[in-house]
């Protein structure tokens, strides 16, 4: 396909969200489906254009006074790819298989500076909804903040200890260029592309199917690191999903102890097996999914409890900019529910002296400073630990600043750390 095809076929995926609301993956799932000519190059291209419109739909609609679908490409051309307005223009010049010309006030649009008196969710690529949640934990630093979830994000790696070292891993995949993370000890991590340069596929490669390493972003690294999860302990992942944080956990406790793995949802949980057996993690016990009498003899017996909750995911935007503009208040709030309901399950697992670790990937106040806050209300026999002290028992790299400015619990962000959003507390029975 010419770039001009890939410009239109961006444009039909899009106009087909708008019209249905769904998720993008299945648009652009649904496209090449019907359009068995393009090939997988045209197809990432495609998607990484759609995706790029997505991540700043906002600013750029307002760059150009109009939010439709054509206006989003052209804009994202320019902004996100790093066209010229004048090869953008060339490009779309009504020939088969290419979009019409432009307009003089698509022109315009394509030259035109975003003021600093637009509101900072304009700026910040969020949600309008959001713009009270974002001020109060970024302050004037709202609009940078959201501008650093509507990028691009790189592939990060953990490397497997059980099985490889960081050098190891480093030479196998060097046609990659990958660098060593700034705070993860573990982690690795290969720069985004840009334009219409395809995202290595890591998981395609030898090394992973050696079990060498894990595609986990560096702020989910850091995270799992500051349950401080050590040999010979009893751990449980209370949400352990399809089990990144549990085979980070199984490597921190090096294959000693006993590592428990549990969801409320048995789908999310299946394919945890084949990621064990891959990893050679020999020490964990997967629980029944959704059986929550399962837990009932681990009850007061866990030196660690890990809660990975539920959430809105608003710190992964950046790789998923669709779910930003599909949230809504309704979606928030059942969240928040879900989170209360599983720490209060987590809670009675902990034995006395045992650290309970609450772990989301948002950066929003109602799912995590509110969330801790509610739950040392409810449980007043747990303390919330500094997370400066956490981090300096877990992880050797110097601490950055909380990008809320807390000194209780550590807020990441892509802007404040290189990380996706994560939002890690430490919460201590009391003896």
């Amino acid at each position: 396909m010419t770039p001009a095809g890939r410009a239109s076929a961006a444009i039909e995926v899009l106009t087909d969200l708008e019209a249905r609301k769904r998720p993008a993956s299945e648009a652009l799932k649904d496209w090449g489906s019907a359009h068995r000519f393009a090939g997988s190059g045209d197809r990432a291209a495609i998607g990484s254009l759609v995706f790029d419109c997505l991540r700043q739909r906002a600013s750029l609609g307002a760059a150009m006074e109009d939010d439709g679908p054509r206006a989003l490409v052209l804009r994202a051309l320019v902004s996100a790819w790093g066209m010229s307005p004048d090869s953008v223009d060339a490009l779309f010049d009504g020939s088969r298989f290419a979009p019409e010309p432009l307009t003089n006030a698509e022109r315009a649009g394509l030259s035109r500076a975003l003021s600093p008196e637009l509101p900072a969710w304009v700026r910040g690529d969020y949600p309008d909804w959001l713009e009270g949640s974002f001020a109060g934990v970024f302050g004037e630093d709202a609009a940078a903040e959201g501008a650093a979830l509507s990028v691009r994000a790189p592939v990060d790696l953990r490397v497997n200890t059980l099985k490889a070292n960081r050098d190891k891993v480093l030479k196998a995949l060097a046609r990659f260029t990958p660098q060593p993370t700034t705070y993860a000890p573990q982690g690795l991590r290969i720069a985004p592309r840009q334009g219409s340069a395809r995202t290595p596929h890591v998981e395609a490669d030898a090394a992973h199917g050696k079990g060498w390493l894990e595609v986990q972003d560096e702020g989910s690294q850091i995270a799992a690191a500051m349950t401080g999860a050590g040999p010979r302990e009893q751990v449980i992942d209370l949400c352990a999903g399809a089990g990144g944080k549990t085979l980070a956990l199984a490597a921190a406790m090096e294959n000693t102890g006993q590592l428990y793995a549990y969801d409320a949802n048995r789908l999310r949980l299946r394919p945890i097996f084949d990621r064990l057996r891959r990893a050679g993690a020999r020490n964990v016990q997967v629980l029944e999914g959704g059986v929550e009498a399962g837990l009932a003899p681990l009850k007061g017996r866990m030196d660690r409890v890990v809660i990975d909750a539920p959430c809105t995911g608003s710190g992964t935007w950046r790789r998923r900019p669709d779910a930003k503009w599909r949230l809504t208040p309704e979606m928030l709030s059942a969240r928040m529910a879900d989170q209360a309901a599983v720490l209060d399950a987590g809670a009675g697992l902990v034995k006395p002296g045992g650290r309970l670790t609450y772990i989301t990937c948002s950066v929003l106040p109602g799912e995590n400073r509110e969330q801790v806050d509610g739950f040392l209300e409810r449980h007043p026999d747990f303390v919330l630990k500094p997370w400066r002290a956490v981090w300096e028992s877990s992880i050797q790299a110097d601490a950055p600043a909380s990008a809320d400015g807390s000194d209780e619990t550590l807020l990441m962000t892509p802007r404040s750390h290189g990380t996706d959003g994560f939002f890690v507390a430490t919460l201590e029975r009391q003896a």
